[in-house]
């Protein structure tokens, strides 16, 4: 779920993880945009990216914006937490990289998406977008609420 703080007003999210533990994501100021954590999870859910932001939450990851609310963590968590971000930073990189640029495209427009595409993604050769997957996340998050609604979370 996502939602908004009364004051100071900022974004957050609650993950309901499936091995029963609850977090409380902390977010950015409340602005008319996305959170930016919904960002990512609409983006990485578009384009199937298992292995980014939210499939690193899924799998145990524990970012220092998140809060324990609920649930039993298991023993060593942080430190498999800590070891998984070490394992897998690249490919957290990368869906930091492909969020920014979706969320680009749409407060930017996606009229020239090759070029804009070939321009955001040249210092990443790894990184393969098909066109038709990028315009379906760019309509998917502009079809999202506003910062002021709430949007239930659905794991992937």
């Amino acid at each position: 779920m996502f939602g908004r703080v009364a004051y100071p007003e900022r974004h957050y999210a609650l993950v309901a993880r499936d091995d029963g533990v609850v977090y409380r994501i902390g977010g950015g100021p409340a602005t008319p945009g996305i959170p930016h954590d919904l960002v990512h999870f609409t983006v990485e859910d578009s384009l199937g990216l298992s292995d980014g932001i939210w499939g690193a939450i899924a799998g145990g990851v524990v970012f220092r914006s998140m809060t324990h609310v609920s649930g039993r963590r298991r023993p060593h968590a942080a430190d498999r937490s800590a070891e998984m971000i070490r394992a897998h930073r690249d490919s957290l990189q990368r869906a930091e990289m492909i969020g920014g640029f979706v969320e680009h495209l749409v407060e930017h427009g996606d009229a020239d998406l090759q070029k804009v595409m070939r321009a955001a993604l040249a210092t990443r050769s790894d990184v393969v977008l098909d066109p038709a997957a990028v315009r379906r996340a760019v309509y998917d998050l502009r079809m999202r609420p506003s910062a002021g609604g709430a949007c239930p979370w659905a794991g992937s």
